[in-house]
């Protein structure tokens, strides 16, 4: 098998420690972030700029998505004390936006959605001014655990589709892209006002026209904010990289997706779902549109 050569625009720092404040509040209340679970190569500079993206219900998931660096497996039992231990931590790094996320849980009956509330719930209450932004899996297609969600009211809902429907067979095998898109579609129904966002990856052997028209896809189902970022091989044991993609195409592909109507993009090789999501969130409620590379 050959593997590509990183490029230059990729080469950033991927520190192995953890961070001043961030690390030692995540250790202080035994919290996973998906920045060091992921292996995201934004780490360094988000935890040294004093955020994190919380990841709850343990770091071992039900899926086996084969780009993902996150552990599979037999996952552990959920922390009933978790949702205060993220509030907690929120208060101490002062966040005015919090990102958090979850592993897949299957095997629970509502996929971690009482959690996902529970948080929400506990955040807003230790921190009444902050913006709290949720990544939430597909819950199977569980309307009732979306709407478990959705009635804890957070701010922004964040469920990413990853890659094409012409790649889930290969990339995520155990998920379904329509399920994902109706998951969006629902939640504007179901809280018509909410701010909804999307993510997926380039360089796994999506075809252009493929991106096309799933940027078209999520634009019918009213997403607010696109990001598009490049995938970045964990391990020789995961999926291969096909193809680093030039940063010209990706401002095309944001061009694109402004002009068909999307409000916010931010498509660069090194954006990833919760990348400066505090920015995009304030651009996008005062009314501009983000047009934003990194």
């Amino acid at each position: 098998m050959v593997y590509l050569r990183k490029p230059e625009w990729l080469k950033v720092e991927i520190g192995g420690l953890r961070y001043g404040k961030v690390g030692r509040v995540l250790d202080q209340y035994a919290l996973n972030s998906v920045c060091e679970q992921a292996g995201c190569p934004n780490k360094s500079e988000c935890f040294k700029s004093g955020t994190a993206t919380f990841m709850l219900l343990g770091n071992h998931c039900t899926r086996n998505c084969t780009f993902c660096k996150v552990e599979h497996g037999l996952p552990q039992p959920a922390d009933p004390d978790e949702p205060d231990k993220v509030a907690q931590a929120v208060a101490e790094l002062g966040l005015r936006h919090v990102v958090v996320t979850s592993v897949t849980r299957d095997d629970l009956p509502d996929g971690g959605a009482g959690h996902f509330a529970a948080t929400i719930n506990s955040v807003r209450s230790h921190n009444p001014d902050t913006i709290i932004e949720v990544l939430i899996p597909d819950f199977q297609g569980n309307r009732q655990a979306l709407q478990t969600v959705l009635d804890a009211r957070p701010d922004i809902l964040n469920h990413n589709v990853e890659t094409v429907p012409e790649l889930y067979n290969e990339i995520r095998p155990k998920a379904i892209f329509t399920r994902s898109i109706k998951l969006l579609q629902q939640t504007k129904e179901y809280v018509p006002g909410i701010f909804t966002k999307s993510g997926f990856m380039l360089g796994l052997g999506e075809e252009y026209t493929q991106v096309i028209s799933l940027l078209k896809d999520l634009h019918i189902v009213g997403c607010d904010v696109v990001t598009i970022g490049q995938y970045l091989q964990p391990s020789l044991q995961h999926y291969p990289v096909k193809e680093y993609v030039h940063p010209d195409l990706f401002k095309k592909y944001k061009d694109i997706a402004l002009g068909m109507g999307i409000p916010s993009v931010a498509s660069g090789p090194l954006v990833r779902s919760s990348y400066h999501a505090e920015d995009d969130f304030k651009k996008f409620r005062h009314g501009r549109s983000a047009a934003t590379a990194y």
